[in-house]
């Protein structure tokens, strides 16, 4: 068993589940276990680390090889710690079959996290001479990314800034320079109540919502296809939960959708509320809207691939040319924050959040040895 496929093994063991995804008090709960390991190991290879505390017993872990002369670059690597929940307590019981290495997070994205960990302590034996390397651990990617938000921050208030950001997602090893952004908005009708025996008294406010459905999902998702990004494809729309009436037998007087809108970059999320609320109204319906997650925007990501550390890990991977992803990633908050930022790691995004969650430990290795690559050829 190599290295990075140990160090992996010994992640999936330490339950590192976002705790607003499980009830509270669930044992499984918090990045403390995997932020304690990633101090531990930084402590024996006598590495500087800093704890940034972004909630109640959750910290991004910052370790941090300083070079032997004045910093002129500074790259970050940047996994996060948190996973989904469990079906079964047994996903955090690390098995090895047939090339596979299964568990919760081995994917999405410990795989990432132990490839780049890997890599970054290799590199702390001689230090560049002029990069400074921080390994970042960050909390709460899977749902607020309150880390990445607290990393842009921190690194704001003290005037740091970052040449480039890799963060850890599963990319089949692809540099990845252009994602899509996530809005997530709730639409509201309404109408007027009536006992059901007289309809005709009422306004059926479930009635006027499935037309607005029927527009989104037809002629609103087809002008999104006339517009294309070169490589992510057109922006998309999904109605994923709608809620509306009490009884069958009154006339519903509201009902509320809930709408995840991907963005492509040039996109920002105050044109896309006024466009589609301006789309409904011309065909004859009056809605509301709102954020349903009422939190900091989850941007669109394009990096300008002729940075020279883009290029530079682009030669490393063997890439001709980057790739693009439709999921969001810290990497969207961390540009918008001002830092450069690509998308890297092993794994699959399909095998990501599933019961069953894999990595190829042949993919695993080769992360491993692309980041090993890269931080050497960083002076």
């Amino acid at each position: 068993m190599t290295p990075v496929t140990k160090l992996l093994r010994e992640l999936i063991a330490l339950p590192s589940v976002n705790p607003a995804l499980v009830p509270a008090g669930d044992p499984h709960a918090g990045e403390h276990r995997v932020g304690a390991y990633l101090v531990a190991l930084a402590s024996k290879a006598k590495l500087e680390v800093e704890l940034q505390p972004v909630a109640p017993d959750r910290s991004n872990v910052l370790i941090k090889i300083r070079p032997k002369g004045p910093v002129r670059r500074r790259v970050l690597l940047a996994p996060h710690m948190d996973t989904v929940g469990v079906s079964n307590e047994c996903e955090f019981v690390p098995t090895l079959r047939n090339g596979r290495l299964y568990g919760r997070g081995a994917c999405d994205t410990k795989g990432s996290f132990a490839a780049m960990l890997t890599a970054f302590l290799a590199r702390a034996a001689q230090r560049p001479d002029s990069t400074e390397i921080i390994f970042c651990g960050l909390v709460d990617e899977e749902v607020h990314q309150a880390g990445s938000r607290h990393l842009v921050k921190e690194f704001g208030r003290t005037k740091h800034t970052a040449d480039l950001a890799i963060v850890g997602e599963p990319t089949r090893c692809q540099v990845v320079t252009a994602h899509k952004g996530d809005l997530w908005l709730e639409l509201e009708t309404r109408g007027k109540a009536a006992h059901g025996a007289r309809p005709d008294l009422g306004r059926n406010a479930v009635h006027a919502m499935a037309r607005v459905v029927e527009l989104l999902e037809t002629k609103y998702a087809a002008a999104l296809r006339r517009r294309r990004h070169p490589l992510l494809g057109c922006a998309t729309v999904n109605v994923g939960a709608i809620a509306g009436g009490r009884q069958p037998n009154i006339v519903p007087d509201r009902c509320v959708i809930k709408v995840d809108r991907r963005t492509i970059p040039g996109e920002n999320d105050a044109t896309v509320k006024r466009d589609l609320l301006r789309f409904l109204r011309r065909q004859g319906h009056r809605v509301t809207m709102a954020d349903s997650k009422g939190e900091a925007p989850a941007p669109a990501l394009q990096t300008d691939i002729r940075l020279p550390l883009v290029r530079q890990l682009l030669q490393v991977a063997g890439q001709r040319r980057p790739a693009g992803v439709d999921f969001f990633s810290d990497a969207g908050v961390l540009g918008a924050g001002g830092i450069p930022s690509v998308v890297f790691g092993p794994g699959d995004i399909a095998q990501a959040h599933t019961v069953d969650e894999w990595i190829a430990v042949s993919q695993l290795e080769r992360a491993t040895t692309i980041l090993t690559r890269f931080l050497r050829s960083l002076e």
